[in-house]
């Protein structure tokens, strides 16, 4: 069973992969394996982005998007006529021929498309054009320069820690980011940042998730936060605590500049 593999750690949002699947297969059909793939309109290896946090802490999360030939595909149920099968290696082809005008597998899910001009629906094929030429891998993990998209037989790759895209899928994510809860710790009668604060974060049960310490800016950064509720308490010696309560449900916790009084 042949697998993606992507490794959120070392992508550096250069939008390679994205760009060499459209060169591959835009204008360009591959007989019994995919019509060509319009110019606008379809990826079908991406690259998401997200921005996540506000000024000074910003960072952007990427994630690589595509079929992941789910054991559980609709495609291969709704489809008539073997226009939609699994290949040995469990990459999923719709025929371009036979599949076309079977509108019902037009949007049945968001990594398969319909190309209006052929009438047939599309997605993904691992390059199995290229597979079937001798190559190893897809053009778009071919064209990966840091390693962070890679392609094999699941069983050989290193999944550990990793997670299906959604159950069922052979697309996995490694080191995802988790939320992070941020700031820096100052006093502003002396104007000068507060270096060696502690800083202590728990959870919505109360159950002591980290203890951090700013650095020599005065930031403290906790990068694994769940999705949730925190409570962040601020300590200095000679300086009054703090506490705070923040969010990191629908994005970073970035509290700010915290200013500490005596």
């Amino acid at each position: 069973m042949k697998a993606f593999l992507f490794d959120a750690s070392i992508c550096n949002g250069c939008y390679g992969c994205q760009i060499a699947c459209k060169d591959e297969h835009c204008e360009q059909a591959w007989e019994g394996y995919t019509a060509a793939q319009p110019m606008t309109g379809q990826f079908w290896g991406k690259i998401t982005e997200r921005e996540m946090g506000k000024t000074p802490f910003v960072h952007v999360n990427y994630k690589f998007e595509a079929c992941g030939n789910c054991d559980d595909c609709k495609l291969l149920e709704l489809a008539e006529d073997g226009a939609v099968y699994r290949r040995d290696d469990g990459i999923i082809i719709i025929d371009p021929v036979k599949a076309k005008g079977q509108e019902q597998l037009r949007g049945v899910c968001d990594k398969v498309f319909w190309n209006d001009a052929e009438q047939v629906a599309q997605k993904c094929t691992g390059c199995a054009h290229l597979l079937d030429d001798g190559w190893d891998v897809p053009r778009c993990v071919d064209w990966c320069p840091t390693g962070a998209l890679q392609f094999g037989e699941e069983s050989e790759l290193d999944l550990e820690g990793a997670v299906p895209a959604e159950p069922g899928s052979h697309l996995y994510y490694k080191n995802l980011p988790g939320r992070r809860i941020c700031g820096t710790v100052a006093d502003r009668e002396i104007n000068e940042v507060i270096i060696g604060a502690k800083v202590t974060i728990t959870d919505a049960e109360g159950n002591e998730v980290a203890v951090i310490d700013t650095d020599d800016f005065g930031d403290f950064m906790f990068k694994d936060a769940a999705e949730g509720e925190f409570d962040v308490k601020i300590e200095a010696d000679g300086y009054q605590p703090m506490d705070y309560h923040v969010s990191t449900v629908e994005n970073d916790a970035v509290i700010g500049q915290v200013i500490v009084t005596k």
